[in-house]
């Protein structure tokens, strides 16, 4: 089922389509009957709609109830939407690994899988790594890969929208990347390709930290922080894609970089060391004095970044996420911070999702293209204007 158009001669017949799998979703089965009082449509129309379905392989005759059978005459017929007549993947390339989320057209996880890659990976490096988890994840499930509806990938970097990587200093040989043609050639399906925070942030409203907020910015804290915003419930990405890229911030004539403020010797710190990161932070709770101050200039740093951003969007939450180490060390300074500098500071909590946040935005990725085409959705959250 394709996306609705004025011009479309079915046009009426795919809404009702897409108002009936709608009702459908989410419900164990429905009757004839349920399904006419829930989307006002008539009988007669209900089981033509629910036919098409049925031979389109989305819907399902479900089987009677215990207790229906035993009962004087026959059972009314119950129907199921097909979660797995579909699936979808949700993958996160990233500079120490990859990983991946199966589910079904429902968005329920079916099926994951990670693999450590290096920093210093080529970009055929990577790329391969992520095949290889795919693969594995396909056939611990048994999930064919012609049966994938769709694919969402998260990764660090300014996106465009065809999934070419404009910028990219996180990973190596990845800025000019067309990543997403790369992808297609591996998948019979839609691949869709966003920027890894843009990703987290998505993923926090559907599942995390923000699923009661509309207007929230998603904070991946690292030595060059990234963050990615919903507006009004939607993504938003910019005009070139680049919104959020508060890690460059310190060019606006604050040359001092974070891998330095964050350095407790005077040689910076790799960017992509989060070992060392680790362990300046872990000397830090132990009470060394130069970890300590170190910390608290990344600190310091960061709440400014992340204040010029609340200052313009006005977010109701900050979720911080990213490093696994020394994120409980951040948000009581972050909260006193934003109140110092903003008009109206906002609520501030870590991330629920943790290291699956990025997976889990591009399966929401994948999942809103589904539900573009499947339920007629011109709203989604992901979707491109």
């Amino acid at each position: 089922m394709g996306r609705l158009t004025g011009g479309d001669p079915s046009l009426l017949r795919r809404i009702n389509s897409a108002v009936v799998l709608h009702a459908m979703r989410g419900a164990d089965a429905r009757t004839l009957t349920d399904l006419t009082r829930i989307t006002g449509l008539s009988r007669p129309t209900i089981e033509g709609v629910v036919e098409g379905l049925m031979a389109n392989g989305l819907v399902v005759e479900a089987a009677p109830e215990e207790g229906e059978t035993r009962r004087q005459g026959r059972p009314a017929r119950r129907f199921r939407f097909r979660a797995e007549a579909g699936h979808l993947l949700g993958i996160e390339i990233g500079p120490h690994r990859v990983a991946a989320l199966l589910s079904g057209l429902d968005g329920r996880i079916i099926g994951a899988g990670s693999r450590a890659v290096s920093e210093t990976a080529s970009a055929d490096e990577r790329l391969e790594r992520v095949r290889a988890v795919v693969a594995d994840v396909l056939r611990r499930t048994g999930v064919s890969r012609g049966n994938l509806r769709a694919v969402g990938v998260g990764t660090p970097g300014v996106v465009e929208g065809d999934g070419t990587v404009r910028l990219s200093t996180a990973l190596p040989g990845w800025t000019g990347l067309a990543l997403g043609e790369r992808l297609r050639r591996s998948f019979r399906c839609p691949v869709l390709v966003e920027n890894d925070a843009n990703a987290a942030a998505v993923a926090e409203q559907w599942k995390g930290a923000a699923t009661d907020s509309d207007d929230i910015v998603f904070v991946l804290a690292g030595l060059s922080p990234g963050a990615g915003s919903l507006i009004g419930g939607r993504l938003h990405r910019g005009f070139g894609g680049a919104a959020g890229e508060i890690g460059a911030l310190h060019l606006l004539g604050r040359e001092v970089t974070p891998e330095r403020l964050l350095s407790t010797t005077d040689e910076p710190l790799h960017p992509l060391d989060e070992q060392a990161v680790a362990e300046v932070f872990a000397l830090a709770r132990k009470g060394d004095e130069r970890a300590r101050a170190a910390v608290d200039r990344f600190i310091q740093r960061l709440v400014h970044d992340v204040a010029a951003l609340v200052l313009a969007l006005d977010p109701e939450l900050v979720v911080v996420g990213g490093w696994a180490a020394g994120l409980d060390g951040v948000l009581q300074p972050l909260r006193e911070e934003l109140a110092r500098f903003c008009l109206r500071p906002p609520r501030v909590a870590l991330s629920l999702l943790g290291e699956a946040a990025v997976a889990t935005g591009a399966l929401r990725l994948a999942l809103d293209h589904v539900e573009e085409q499947l339920f007629a959705v011109e709203g989604t959250v992901t979707a491109r204007r």
